[in-house]
């Protein structure tokens, strides 16, 4: 799987969060100062490309929609970053992460009790 650019990111979160949409719904989703409708259309065509969005055709108009879960996406990258940053240990991403992100007390608590309900369903 490619990775996208920071740019195609925010688009594509906008596609996941929507689904499927036309080309003024993705305009619609973005904040102000919104993008160009070339820009958008540029981004969209790359991202065609690189297979992580298709359309459907109405006419005129075509309906966007993804091709790649957010799930997926974000858990290739995430196992990529454990692997090339992390000599592939989950543990020293963690140590890292709970070391470096500066998270509350309650935001650990919760982690804590994701990790031991998986360690609960692993023992199943």
């Amino acid at each position: 799987m490619q990775q996208l650019t920071n740019s195609e990111e925010q688009l594509m979160e906008h596609l996941w969060q929507l689904e499927k949409a036309f080309m003024k719904d993705l305009l619609e989703a973005y904040p102000e100062p919104k993008p160009a409708t070339t820009t958008v259309a540029t981004l969209l065509k790359r991202m065609i490309d690189k297979q992580f969005v298709a359309y459907t055709e109405f006419g005129n108009s075509r309906e966007y929609y993804p091709l790649v879960k957010k799930t997926d996406y974000f858990s290739k990258h995430v196992n990529g970053l454990i692997s090339n940053f992390f000599n592939n240990s989950a543990s020293q991403f963690a140590s890292f992460f709970t070391k470096e992100t500066n998270l509350s007390q309650t935001e650990l608590e919760e982690l804590k009790k994701i990790i031991d309900s998986e360690i609960l369903k692993k023992k199943k």
